[in-house]
């Protein structure tokens, strides 16, 4: 019989800590900025839909966004700053990705592998993909806000590089620039002002 622990390691998703290469304030974990991508992106669907006569399917996209870093259960969470220093790089690193997600889909029942298929494996040059991509940026920028908010200068970089990344996004996605006008400053406020 096969060995089928798709879940099982997506579970795992917790313990692949992020942002390793920096001092947190907090720590982030995959599976906690997993879900959190999922919300945004959601979110980032209904707006688009709501506001701009989209025809997002918002449940797929949330689900894609839910499983969009699944492959860190190999790979890792492999910091920005290496995984872009090169194209080189960069297009290898996918490559390690895409085996990735190809070892795990082998972890499904075969009869389920073509419907995660399609969520593991999206295209960032799709609107889905796009709006994914787009949800993930604001995580890592709600990330660097919080961290200075909470008096860590380790992060102040990593705001303002992630700010402009996620301002030049939201050029070609009017879904993240409404957020960014309407939503993001709330992220600035402490509990007892919300």
């Amino acid at each position: 019989m096969d060995s089928y622990t798709f879940f099982p390691l997506a579970f795992r998703m917790k313990y692949i800590n992020r942002w390793g290469l920096m001092r947190n304030v907090t720590s982030e974990n995959l599976l906690d900025h997993s879900a959190e991508c999922s919300m945004l992106a959601h979110s980032l669907a209904v707006i688009g839909n709501t506001y701009f006569g989209k025809s997002y399917d918002e449940g797929r996209i949330a689900v894609m966004a839910l499983y969009h870093d699944i492959s860190e259960i190999y790979t890792g969470d492999l910091p920005t700053p290496v995984k872009y220093h090169s194209s080189d790089i960069s297009s290898s690193y996918k490559e390690i990705e895409h085996g990735a997600l190809q070892k795990l889909l082998l972890k499904l029942p075969e009869e389920l592998r073509s419907s995660y298929e399609s969520l593991l494996e999206h295209d960032v040059s799709t609107d889905e993909g796009r709006i994914v991509k787009a949800a993930d940026k604001l995580c890592a920028l709600i990330k660097c806000m919080d961290e200075t908010k909470n008096g860590n200068a380790e992060f102040r970089e990593a705001l303002s590089s992630t700010k402009r990344s996620v301002e030049k996004l939201a050029e070609s996605c009017e879904e993240l620039g409404y957020f960014i006008k309407n939503i993001l400053p709330e992220f600035e406020k402490s509990l007892d002002e919300m």
